[in-house]
């Protein structure tokens, strides 16, 4: 038990070494992109500063399964050098039985950056894209899905635009029973419209049976109010900016996924990434666990034997391809291609099934 503390005390330091580090890189880089993105008067090093403060949570986030190989890689290369593992040996340990303080060590990391890390990298990533918004000049458009329909916002120099659905086609470019509230670039509403249906053209919104109120006039609204057959309302939309506008699921807490897949089924849109991005979630820990075995697959060797940085370098590369193989099942899982759970499942239980084969091969022969 003893044993057991020891090797799991010294892995969970040299991750939060080997985290701190990439979070100090990141961060500085990050910091430099940011104040070359706003490089105006109008934004202060303070608020670049907080920026880049936000988006340091998403981008340790996603290197998490690297931070995790590398301190493996350090914490066996360094027991192999002080002989601890041939002591450990020696005593009658093999390898998968000192591997399984590690293990468990980087299981709970997995968990806890599931349940507890997720959430805030959901709430930083939302404030980030308000500050961005807030800071960057040009057209900005942002959409919501819910029970009661779909919600649109454009802007534009005339100022903003709300739209409201209740029903959207797959491709969001027809709308039925739509309204539209237009803002003058005071932040004054000017004029309302509602209409049966909106067409999404190059030309703009088109919209059919429509009836336009102006709202910023004196006098009963209803008195100027025009129908119009067809009237077109000029946007910056389009069906691919539509379609990008839709949260993130990284932007989704984990705890808050449920309920926005069935918001967004219930509006009539596919909830098909989100359910991937969540099975993909679950499986974190188990991908994070396949990373210290690919590790010390092939660090924990004897230093003498040699050959130590090509066993460093395999380790890495190995690491990266599973990385980048994990990734590919999530595009097709996306896609449609591959059922949900075996896209997010098959890459990390094939990774634990090959560092164990592996491991088994360099220990046993």
């Amino acid at each position: 038990m003893i044993l057991h503390l020891y090797f799991a005390r010294r892995f969970f330091r040299v991750f939060l070494t080997t985290l701190l580090i990439f979070l100090a890189f990141l961060t500085l880089i990050d910091l430099v992109e940011q104040m070359r993105r706003f490089n105006s008067d109008d934004v202060s090093f303070y608020d670049v500063f907080v920026l880049t403060m936000l988006n340091a949570p998403s981008g340790i986030y996603q290197i998490l399964p690297l931070v995790m190989i590398l301190s493996s890689v350090s914490l066996f290369l360094t027991l192999a050098r002080t002989s601890e593992l041939v002591v450990t040996r020696a005593a009658g340990r093999s390898a998968l039985v000192t591997l399984a303080s590690p293990m468990l060590v980087s299981a709970i990391i997995g968990v806890s950056a599931v349940t507890l890390f997720n959430p805030i990298v959901a709430s930083t990533i939302k404030r980030y894209a308000v500050l961005e918004n807030q800071y960057s000049e040009g057209d900005n458009s942002t959409v919501s899905i819910g029970r009661e329909g779909l919600w649109l916002r454009q802007g534009d120099d005339d100022g903003q635009t709300v739209i409201h659905a209740l029903i959207a086609d797959e491709r969001m470019t027809t709308l039925s029973e739509v309204s539209f509230l237009r803002y003058g670039a005071n932040g004054h509403p000017k004029t309302r419209i509602i209409a049966d249906s909106a067409t999404l053209t190059n030309k703009g919104w088109v919209l059919a049976n429509a009836k336009v109120w102006p709202v910023n006039i004196a006098g009963n609204a209803e008195e100027n109010a025009q129908e119009h057959r067809q009237y077109t309302v000029a946007t910056s939309l389009t069906e691919e900016r539509i379609r990008d506008s839709f949260a993130e699921p990284s932007a989704i807490s984990i705890w808050d996924m449920n309920t926005y897949i069935t918001e967004l089924e219930d509006a009539g849109f596919s909830a098909r990434r989100h359910k991937v991005w969540r099975q993909m979630e679950f499986a974190r820990p188990l991908f994070l666990m396949a990373m210290v075995l690919v590790g010390a697959g092939f660090t924990m060797r004897h230093s003498r034997f040699g050959k130590t940085g090509v066993s460093v370098l395999a380790a890495v590369m190995l690491g990266f391809g599973l990385y980048y193989v994990r990734n590919f099942a999530q595009i097709l899982g996306e896609n449609g291609q591959l059922p949900t759970v075996i896209a997010a499942w098959t890459p990390p239980v094939a990774s634990i099934m090959l560092a164990l084969g592996l491991l088994l091969h360099m220990e046993d022969g």
